[in-house]
């Protein structure tokens, strides 16, 4: 039972987390790491599925192997949390207090995205991209 509910929420995730890639105002980060998590303990078929698509290369894989994000998947990702914080900060215009939670939670997520994980030259992934290629050319 348990497995199968950690499929069911790693497919959820997996359709939001390719929302996410193709609109800007959804964040697809969160729901890519949640599809990771939910198929690496429900399913190793899934898993290596998962691992294996473009979604996951272009998004996670750099950043899961401990290595760091690009600034251009940083900038992307501060940028859709900033569009909508700002909705909510627009919104709670009559609760200072939110604001002002809203504000600080705002300013962790930047520092944390540019001070806490690791930025990695674009061409890095290219060629961890391309070293994977030629590997899994060669084993078959």
């Amino acid at each position: 039972m348990k497995k199968v509910l950690y499929v069911i929420l790693g497919c959820i995730g997996l359709g939001l987390g390719a929302l996410g890639a193709a609109l800007p105002l959804l964040p697809a980060f969160p729901f890519l790491m949640l599809s990771a998590f939910c198929f690496a303990r429900s399913s190793e078929r899934l898993h290596s599925w998962f691992t294996s698509t473009r979604l996951y290369k272009n998004n996670l894989e750099s950043f899961v192997r401990g290595k760091g994000m690009t600034w251009r998947t940083k900038l992307r990702i501060m940028g859709v949390v900033t569009l909508t914080m700002a909705f909510g900060f627009a919104m709670m215009g009559r609760v200072p207090v939110g604001r002002i939670i809203l504000a600080i939670v705002w300013v962790c997520h930047i520092l944390y995205f540019i001070f806490g994980i690791r930025t990695i030259p674009a061409t890095q992934v290219t060629e961890e991209s391309e070293e994977d290629i030629w590997q899994d050319e060669n084993a078959a």
